[in-house]
């Protein structure tokens, strides 16, 4: 594994208790990679703290961790990218598992699984926290049919296909989420390594709340689920306008049938409404679709504008072949 190739990235806000240990960890485990820590405003000394522990630092003004990866995506580059919060809760230890079937060429994400091996909802004393990673990935599941083992995790490597390729869309935490629908509509190659997750330590308080952050996750899915399935998302609006219609306009259509008049003409109309807007959801639906599929062609053609073929000259297949095989079947996606 060629170190002098990773890039070690951490978005920092106020953590001068922890990050200089997770630089001389990260330091430890991979001697040549480069580490760099992103400032986002901290109000303490995690800059001038990180910078002792040999660091490369640089400064985020604008507030949120979506915010601090957008930047780090843009500035650096490297062949692994291998982002970890600063707040020590994630082991070092498995820095090199999770960069190996990058520099590999086996993978494009490889998240670290802080929830198979029972570590996170040990450790873990934040309520609700474990619940919402648990409705995420089943939302995941529902709309894209891949089963994640964990989605909401800070600790993954990605190949700079991968980085280069992703539009950060997101400003605060919505940023894992972000990563991990991406991944799957785009389909790139993902892995899971589980991992052993610590909590933070006495006195280091997380900057994720609950409640606001969660709602904005759930919302991001939503976003995203209207972006890049269009025609489900419709479909499913479509659906329960139908459903309202019928129910309203039956009774009415029944009436007229037996009577010959309508008695209840208001409730005919909010009924023809609803059937109206069922179908016009259907149409906008089947637009948007057919919009996502021509983006969808135009951004893996970009894909392979950029980045020249890796393997030119070993082997006879062609490089797209080998850079974007399919994933394991275990995981098909829709």
């Amino acid at each position: 594994m060629d170190q002098d190739e990773i890039a070690v990235i951490i978005p920092c806000y106020n953590e001068a208790q922890t990050i200089g240990k997770v630089v001389d960890d990260f330091k430890r485990e991979l001697p040549a990679a480069t580490i760099y820590v992103y400032d986002n405003d901290s109000t303490d000394a995690t800059a001038a703290i990180a910078m002792g522990h040999g660091a490369t630092v640089r400064f985020e003004p604008r507030h949120g961790k979506g915010n601090v990866c957008r930047q780090m995506f843009r500035d650096i580059d490297a062949a692994c990218y291998l982002m970890v919060d600063g707040d020590d809760t994630y082991p070092a230890q498995a820095a090199k598992a999770l960069c190996e079937p990058i520099l590999a060429g086996q993978a494009d994400m490889v998240v670290g699984d802080r929830l198979s091996n029972g570590t996170y909802a040990k450790e873990n004393r934040r309520a609700f926290h474990g619940f919402g990673n648990d409705l995420v990935r089943a939302m995941i599941k529902w709309i894209y049919g891949y089963q994640y083992a964990d989605v909401m995790t800070g600790y993954r490597a990605m190949s700079k296909p991968f980085v280069k390729a992703f539009p950060v869309l997101s400003d605060g935490f919505q940023i894992e989420t972000e990563l991990s629908i991406h991944a799957v509509d785009r389909r790139w190659r993902i892995q899971s390594i589980p991992i052993d997750y610590r909590d933070r330590p006495e006195g280091s308080e997380s900057k994720l709340n609950t409640l606001s952050d969660g709602i904005k996750v759930v919302a991001m899915v939503g976003t995203l689920f209207k972006d890049y399935r269009p025609l489900k998302f419709f479909s499913l609006i479509a659906l329960l306008f139908f459903i309202v219609g019928i129910a309203l306009g039956v009774p009415v259509i029944h009436e007229f049938v037996a009577t010959g008049v309508v008695p209840r003409f208001p409730t005919a109309i909010l009924a023809a409404a609803l059937m109206f807007l069922c179908a016009l959801s259907l149409a906008t639906g089947f637009i948007l679709d057919a919009v996502a599929k021509s983006d969808r062609r135009q951004w893996e053609l970009e894909v392979y504008r950029s980045f020249p073929n890796p393997h030119e000259g070993t082997s006879d297949r062609p490089w797209w072949a080998i850079q974007f095989q399919p994933r394991d079947n275990r995981h098909p996606l829709p």
